[in-house]
């Protein structure tokens, strides 16, 4: 099965198609991504990250242990 319309314009002039090329980089930020990708990973040593983050508390309110007696559920 073929199209009459093609995948690309063939009359346009080569300024043109570098244009048009040029306005999809910028717009998917091209010069962005090529950073990103030339940059070092980064550590996986645990000495570049010391840092221990305290857990975050879980507390259980009086009206969520008394649904939770309802249904038979044991939070303690």
């Amino acid at each position: 099965m073929s199209t009459p319309r093609l995948a690309y314009d063939d009359a346009s002039s080569p300024h043109d198609m570098y244009a048009d090329c040029r306005v999809v980089g910028v717009r998917l930020r091209w010069d962005r991504i090529a950073q990103a990708a030339a940059r070092p990973a980064p550590s996986l040593h645990y000495r570049d990250f010391p840092t221990d983050l305290p857990k975050r508390e879980i507390e259980v309110t009086e009206a969520a242990a008394r649904l939770a007696a309802a249904l038979h559920l044991h939070l303690d």
